[in-house]
């Protein structure tokens, strides 16, 4: 038994009155005690119970490009470790520092779409309403706990590696809150999962999450692309051979890892924390790696990097559903049409 399961077990107690709490607020809330505002637009919620890894970029991205060409989208997120304070709307000179790297991704990402970032989502969402009046749909980004909103609808993710029965509430597991808070979701999203899982694994992970007869359960996984890109394209089999430093400021990069050494690319992993602000000496470090191999990163760590990293390349990734995409196409269509 290593330290830090020793400690989580420790910590039980804390997880156990945090718990409680979080209970408590949800309970007010379904209560109406504490009320929640709602908005006369359709708003999209992605997000999950547990902390990070779950995918919520590449399904925000995904229902983007769903959406985007017969609606005037807008995504608000917090900007989380962004280095600016309240609300701030992206535009052409915007820095990732000032939204944060998923946030400035989207940005540099869809042309369509207006990306804001605001702690108070509520707040974010009246000033969306008075600076882009043509808005009529938002996709809040890793909203899930943020009750003082009303969503009209409800996108949950858990990690096929994760899956949230199998966690517990913080600090001993990842859990933000108890499992039965799946049930405020309108379709649950199983992420992460190998391509060839069989129908026969599916239904036995959609018994244990336990679906109200109202809920849908889909799963997806992460599809990368062959070509890399970034200061150039090139195919990632063309790296084969070569020496190879891959940076990763994300919360679980084990399938990424695992995408690569499948594609027999040989690399020195350099692992930061998830949404990482490198720091000079790291900078200087990773240049100096760059002088004899080429530097490799994520999509989310290039928006970071690329300013500091004039030869940097990333894989792009993208949600795929495993089966039912047209159908969870539609459910969500038919969501924005009402």
């Amino acid at each position: 038994m290593n330290f830090i399961t020793i400690l989580r077990i420790l910590l039980l107690p804390f997880s156990i009155l945090y718990g409680i709490i979080v209970s408590i607020r949800n309970l007010l809330y379904d209560c109406r005690i504490l009320t929640s505002t709602s908005f006369d637009i359709p708003i999209i919620t992605v997000g999950n119970l547990s902390v990070g890894g779950t995918g919520k970029t590449p399904q925000i991205e995904y229902l983007v490009r769903l959406l985007q060409d017969d609606s005037q989208v807008a995504v608000l997120s917090r900007g989380y470790k962004r280095k600016s304070e309240g609300f701030v709307l992206a535009n052409e000179n915007t820095t990732v520092e000032a939204l944060g790297d998923e946030p400035f991704q989207y940005h540099q990402k869809f042309s369509k779409i207006d990306v804001a970032v605001n702690g108070d989502r509520v707040a974010g969402v009246k000033q969306l309403m008075i600076l882009k009046p043509k808005t009529n749909l938002i996709l809040l980004d890793d909203a899930y706990q943020h009750r003082r909103i009303k969503a009209g609808y409800q996108i949950l993710l858990t990690s096929y590696s994760d899956l949230y029965y199998k966690d517990f509430m913080m600090p001993t597991g990842n859990l933000r809150e108890l499992w039965w808070g799946k049930n405020r979701a309108d379709v649950i999203v199983v992420t992460k999962c190998p391509s060839d899982l069989s129908k026969e694994d599916q239904e036995k992970i959609t018994a244990k999450i336990h679906p109200s007869p109202s809920q849908k359960v889909f799963f997806s996984s992460i599809a990368y692309s062959p070509i890399l890109k970034g200061y150039k394209e090139i195919k990632l089999k063309e790296l084969q051979n070569q020496k190879i430093v891959l940076v990763t400021g994300i919360a679980k990069p084990s399938p990424l890892l695992s995408y690569l050494k499948n594609q027999e690319i040989q690399f020195e992993h350099l692992k930061f924390p998830d949404h990482h602000n490198f720091t000079v000496d790291e900078i200087n470090k990773i240049q100096q790696k760059g002088k004899e191999s080429i530097i490799l990163t994520t999509e989310k760590d290039y928006v970071r990097l690329e300013k500091d990293i004039k030869k940097l390349l990333y894989i792009p990734i993208e949600t795929v559903f495993l089966n039912n995409k047209t159908a969870f196409d539609k459910e969500v269509l038919a969501f924005v049409k009402r």
